[in-house]
């Protein structure tokens, strides 16, 4: 479960997924374009006073391994965003108490489901525990 968007104010996990992997994608763009503006306008040329000798030979070729490189590095990225936003939505139990971690403060599985569902709870017992006590109770008697 995640927190409710408009009360928490923070952007959803999937827009954070997708602003991480446009970031991405920005820097290997800008070094694309560093790699064309360098051959175009000789940027060493101007920074340093040397002559400048042209050719796109060179940026045809560091853009294609730029690309190279950014696109496993792109779909790795995608997975690992999607698997760690999957792992977030794991709702944590304590495992003596079995209280719920939720917005950040540890709350019984009751008060969890009637804030986040507005459901009312009440207490029962399964088929298989209602076995197993029945089971109990006549090993005792």
């Amino acid at each position: 479960m995640t927190p409710n968007v408009e009360a928490s104010g923070e952007s959803s996990p999937h827009r954070r997924a997708s602003m991480i992997v446009a970031y991405e994608i920005a820097g290997f763009l800008a070094i694309i374009a560093l790699s064309w503006i360098n051959e175009l306008l000789g940027l060493p040329g101007l920074l340093f006073g040397t002559e400048h000798l042209g050719g796109w030979h060179e940026s045809v070729l560091e853009t294609a391994i730029i690309l190279v490189v950014a696109n496993p590095v792109v779909v790795v990225t995608r997975r690992l965003v999607a698997r760690l936003h999957y792992l977030e939505e794991f709702l944590r139990l304590c495992a003596w108490c079995r209280k719920l971690h939720a917005d950040n403060e540890w709350i019984p599985l009751e008060e969890f489901m009637e804030r986040r569902f507005d459901t009312r709870t009440s207490h029962g017992i399964c088929p298989a525990c209602k076995a197993e006590q029945r089971h109990a109770r006549g090993a005792r008697s």
